[in-house]
């Protein structure tokens, strides 16, 4: 298992509960255990222990700062904030503390339990599953496949000797079994079996295959195939049946453990929108690193929301399933993202390398990690899955745009409500996640049933009116000015000087075109400019009353031409 460093420390417990002061040796640095401080016995040598300081105070805990160190642990605990800040930072151990009234033993409790719930490559079970994907192929005596319901390869066997055919090749090159009727009948006669089944070759050139579903209880977890080539052992159907056992602890233990990296990496991106969390912990945590040039990799925040023609007894529980079909097409598209619902919003981060400086995007596959270094005999590198160290595809710079008008289709199919998709900037990094999370709020107050889906770039003329309204109402000097006088005007006298004017200026002061826009003749909307102007005291003449004017009428008042 991977060991838990102190920025996964913080991402699962950080905030409230345990609080970072200072960290000399960065984030990455490993945290293997908590350990109870006793006076009463010598410190012993524990690398990378978080030690509690029990029973001294936090001022006076700066030589239990420099022991730790001399210990090799990584880092001191202390109540309270007055802990010994400079001490620490020049012994060169990381700084934490509790509140002053925080019991010990439920300190380490939880250090401790965060510690050891830390998921890992190896915790998730995909590598034990290629483990037991070789020794099924050894003991069966075919080659074998691992593969999720939805027909995803999650391990295969790398036995040497074991025949394969064109089937086998093509679907770990995409690790997805190809699709074709004959594929789908035959899943369909496994699933229903209790036990293995032997299933004919598709098609001529290729092999049979001996398969058995792998359940829990009453669910499919997935399923175990063997290419059977007619010399598998005697007792193959009883060693795939006991393979299948295993297969289905070991799948239930990935998913428990994927279940608790989603939602640390939820909580942890809920943080980095509020701009609450470390930028450079967080890259570390959801593997947004340093992109090819050496700086943050790019990024950017999708934003979906329900309509709001959802009831109010329907909405957490439709936002939930948004959630889930945004956090799998997510997966399918990039592997490596992070989602979350906060506040009725299902927001996502995603990958944008390719869209700054013309940088290259990793590619991944959801719930997969194939090493590099494992490619069964006969397999090609030339297919749908980009090998270890070639170039990975180029990011266009509608992607993004593609996904979400994707999971809006998806959503108003089989969720059956309309959803709106807003997407922020492409930022520089984590640091600036909350710019472009406020640019993606921002796009789906300006979205409709006309226009579902958009980036900030597309709707930047609305945004930035709409902010200007904003700050205008907030700002007594900036709500007050000749627009007023002029709708008090009209709603006084029944003129349409308002109007009039907007129509004007939006046609960018052209008397046939404001006319137009009103329907009127162009003396007639000439007769009102005039009149405004001398009843009103406006000047149309100054470029900078026309501006603020036609803002002020624009973004206050609402006002426009059509």
């Amino acid at each position: 298992m991977d060991a838990c460093t102190l920025g996964d420390l913080l991402d699962v417990i950080g905030g409230p509960s345990v609080r970072l002061h200072t960290a000399p040796a960065g984030l990455t640095v490993p945290v293997t255990e908590a350990l109870l401080y006793d006076a009463h016995a010598p410190l012993p040598r524990v690398p990378g222990a978080l030690l509690l300081a029990v029973g001294v105070r936090a001022s006076a805990a700066g030589p239990l700062a420099r022991a730790a160190a001399e210990a090799g642990m990584s880092g001191l605990v202390v109540r309270g904030p007055d802990g010994p800040l400079a001490e620490a930072e020049s012994a060169g151990v990381a700084l934490l503390s509790v509140d002053e009234d925080a019991a010990w033993h439920h300190v380490h409790l939880l250090l401790a339990s965060a510690i050891g719930a830390r998921p890992s490559a190896a915790a998730s079970g995909l590598g034990d599953l290629f483990a037991l994907a070789d020794a099924v192929a050894a003991s069966v005596g075919g080659a074998t496949a691992v593969e999720d319901p939805r027909q995803r390869i999650l391990a295969y066997s790398t036995v040497p000797g074991q025949p394969v055919d064109e089937d086998r090749r093509q679907g770990i090159l995409g690790l997805q079994v190809p699709t074709s009727p004959e594929n789908s009948e035959q899943y369909r006669v496994l699933f229903a079996a209790p036990g293995p089944v032997r299933l004919p070759a598709l098609r001529g050139g290729h092999l049979p295959r001996l398969a058995v579903a792998v359940r829990a209880g009453g669910e499919t977890l997935g399923s175990l195939w063997v290419v059977d080539d007619g010399s598998l052992a005697p007792d193959a159907e009883e060693a795939l049946a006991q393979g299948a056992s295993t297969a289905a602890l070991l799948l239930l233990r990935a998913r428990a453990a994927q279940e608790l990296a989603r939602h640390q990496n939820g909580d942890l991106l809920r943080r980095l929108l509020d701009g609450t969390a470390d930028p450079a912990g967080a890259a570390h945590r959801l593997g947004f690193g340093l992109g090819p040039d050496g700086n943050p990799a790019p990024v950017r925040v999708a934003a979906f929301v329900l309509d709001s023609a959802v009831s109010a007894a329907d909405v957490e529980q439709t936002a939930l399933r948004l959630l889930d079909l945004v956090r799998l097409q997510c997966e399918a598209r990039y592997g490596r993202h992070a989602c979350v619902l906060t506040d009725g919003v299902v927001y996502a981060l995603l990958p944008a390398l390719g869209e700054l400086g013309g940088a290259r995007e990793p590619q991944g596959r959801a719930g997969v990690e194939r090493p590099s270094a494992r490619r069964p005999e006969g397999v090609s590198t030339v297919g749908r899955s980009t090998p270890a160290g070639a170039p990975r595809r180029r990011t266009n710079r509608h992607s993004h745009k593609r996904l979400a008008e994707d999971i809006v289709g998806r959503a108003g199919q089989s969720l059956r409500v309309p959803v709106r998709a807003g997407l922020g900037d492409v930022v520089a990094g984590l640091a600036e996640v909350r710019a472009s999370r406020d640019d993606a709020d921002l796009v789906l107050r300006v979205l409709g049933p006309e226009l579902p889906v958009a980036s900030v770039a597309e709707v930047r003329p609305r945004v930035t009116l709409l902010r200007l309204t904003e700050v205008l109402g907030e700002r007594r000097e900036l709500s007050t000015g000749a627009w007023r006088t002029v709708l008090s005007y009209d709603a006084e006298h029944g003129t349409e000087y308002a109007r009039t004017l907007v129509s004007w200026l939006d046609a960018g002061c052209d008397m046939a075109g404001a006319a137009r826009l009103l329907a009127v003749h162009p003396n007639t909307c000439r007769y009102r400019l005039k009149q405004a102007q001398q009843q009103l005291g406006i000047d149309l003449d100054d470029p900078d009353e026309r501006l603020v004017l036609w803002l002020q009428l624009r973004t206050l008042a609402g006002l426009r031409a059509d």
